[in-house]
C-alpha cells in the first residue's frame, strides 16, 4: 500500500459523507449532470488572500491564471489580487473580462505579434523575455502609435532551492540574463517607452520557506544593482512566487509568515534606489490548488492478477498532474478518497484508473481506501491548479469535464 498527500483541512466529512463547501460531492455530481467534474470553492481561495495579506501587508499580490482560468472562479478571485499575470492572447482576453489592462502583465516566451500588439493596444505590461522580443514590441508599439509599457524579466544567477519546477540560475528560455537586462532597460527607456521594471522568476513548488527567503533576499539584491545600472528607480519588481502546497505525505505546510517576517525586514533596509518602488508576489497554486476537488465516477471494479482495479470514468485527460505526468520524478498519490465513505474502517489496496488506453491513466496507485464498487464517487484533491487545461482533455475524444462554481 502506498501513501496519499494528506486531505485538506477545509473538506469535512459528515457521517462518513464527503461535503464540500457544506453540500455532499454527490450534490455537486448532480447538479453538474454528469462526471467527470470539478469543484471549486471560492471561500478557499479567499482565505489564502486574507492569509497572504496578513503575512506580507506592503506587498501586492497578482494571481497567474494559468494555474486555473476558469471564468467564474477568475471573475470571484479579480477584486481580490491586485494583478492578473497571463501567458497567451487567450488568457489576456480572459484578464481584461474582470480587470483593467493597468493591472495586468503579459510573460512568456514566443509571444507572437499579434499578442504583443494585442497587449500594447489595450495597455497591458508585457515582461519581455529577450532582447528580440523587445525589438518586434518597440516595432508593433511604433506602428500602432502607442507607448508600449515594457517590463524586463530577468534570467536571474541564482535558483528556487526546493523547487519542483526551476526556472533561473541556468541557460533558460525565460527571461533577459542578468548580466544583459541593465543594458535593455537602458535602451527601452532611450525610446520612450513606458519603462515598469523587473519582473525575476527563479522557480515553482517549494514547501521550504528559508530557501523562498532566500531567493527573495538575493531578488532584491539583484534588482537594485540592475536598476543602479540601468539608471532608473524601477516603478514596480515582481519577486516571482515559488509558494508551494502539500500534495503527497510527508510535506509540510510552507511557512508563509516566516517568508513575510524576513521579506518585511528586507524591505525596510532595502537600497536607495528601490525605496519608491512597488513590489509584487505572483501567485498561482497557492491560492487555488486547495480550493479544488476532482470528481469521477467508479465504472467498474476488475481484480486481476491478485491486484484490484476501480476503473473510472475521469483520469489524465483532465488531471495529468494528479497521475504524475506532468514534471514528477517520482510518481507519488495525490489526496485521494471515495466520497461516500470517507475515513471508512475498512481499507483495500486498489490502483484507481481512468477509462484511457495507456497504462499512465492512474490517479491512485495501489492506495488505501474503504471498498467501492461502480457507481461511488472518488474524489481527487488539490484539483483546484493546473487540472483542466493542464491536461490532455481531446486525447482519445472523452468530453471534457464540467466545471462548478461553489456558492
Amino acid at each position: 500500500m502506498k501513501p496519499t498527500g494528506p486531505l485538506p483541512p477545509e473538506f469535512a466529512a459528515q457521517r462518513g459523507v464527503l461535503h464540500i463547501a457544506g453540500r455532499p460531492a454527490e450534490r455537486w455530481a448532480a447538479q453538474a449532470g454528469a462526471t467527470p467534474c470539478f469543484v471549486y470553492d471560492p471561500a478557499i481561495v479567499a482565505a489564502r488572500v486574507a492569509r497572504f495579506r496578513a503575512a506580507f501587508p506592503e506587498v501586492d499580490l497578482h494571481y497567474a491564471i494559468k494555474a486555473n482560468p476558469f471564468p467564474p472562479l477568475l471573475a470571484a478571485l479579480a477584486p481580490l489580487v491586485d494583478g492578473l499575470d497571463v501567458a497567451s492572447a487567450g488568457e489576456l482576453d480572459r484578464a481584461l473580462a474582470v480587470k483593467p489592462a493597468g493591472a495586468i502583465s503579459f510573460a512568456g516566451p514566443g509571444k507572437r505579434d499579434a499578442e504583443l500588439a494585442a497587449a500594447i493596444q489595450a495597455a497591458a505590461t508585457i515582461n519581455l523575455e529577450s532582447e528580440g522580443e523587445a525589438d518586434r514590441a518597440l516595432a508593433q508599439a511604433d506602428r500602432l502609435g502607442v507607448p508600449p509599457r515594457l517590463a524586463i524579466r530577468v534570467n536571474p544567477d541564482v535558483e528556487l532551492r526546493g523547487s519542483g519546477m526551476r526556472m533561473g540560475g541556468r541557460p533558460s528560455p525565460f527571461g533577459v540574463d542578468a548580466e544583459r537586462a541593465a543594458a535593455l532597460a537602458r535602451r527601452l527607456i532611450g525610446t520612450g517607452a513606458d519603462w515598469r521594471g523587473w519582473h525575476v522568476y527563479a522557480g515553482s513548488q517549494t514547501l521550504d520557506a528559508q530557501a523562498i527567503v532566500d531567493t527573495q533576499a538575493a531578488t532584491l539584491a539583484l534588482t537594485a544593482r540592475l536598476s543602479e545600472a540601468a539608471g532608473a528607480a524601477p516603478p514596480l519588481v515582481n519577486l516571482g512566487g515559488g509558494f508551494g502546497v502539500p500534495y503527497f505525505s510527508g510535506d509540510e505546510t510552507l511557512d508563509v509568515e516566516r517568508v513575510g517576517a524576513a521579506l518585511a525586514e528586507a524591505l525596510a533596509v532595502r537600497p536607495a534606489g528601490l525605496a519608491e518602488t512597488r513590489f509584487a508576489i505572483e501567485l498561482g497554486r497557492w491560492l487555488v490548488a486547495e480550493c479544488g476537488v476532482y470528481l469521477t465516477r467508479v465504472v467498474d471494479r476488475k481484480a486481476s492478477m491478485g491486484e484490484t482495479f476501480l476503473v473510472c470514468d475521469g483520469g489524465l485527460h483532465h488531471q495529468l498532474a494528479a497521475t504524475g505526468n506532468l514534471g514528477t520524478v517520482v510518481r507519488r498519490n495525490y489526496p485521494i478518497a471515495v466520497a461516500n465513505t470517507v475515513n471508512g474502517a475498512r481499507v483495500e489496496t486498489v490502483s484507481v484508473v481512468g477509462p484511457l488506453c495507456t497504462p499512465l491513466d492512474r490517479i491512485g496507485d495501489r492506495v488505501g481506501l474503504p471498498p467501492a464498487n461502480a457507481g461511488d464517487l472518488i474524489a481527487v484533491f488539490l484539483a483546484g491548479a493546473y487540472g483542466a487545461t493542464a491536461s490532455p482533455a481531446a486525447f482519445l475524444g472523452h468530453p471534457p469535464a464540467l466545471e462548478l462554481l461553489a456558492g
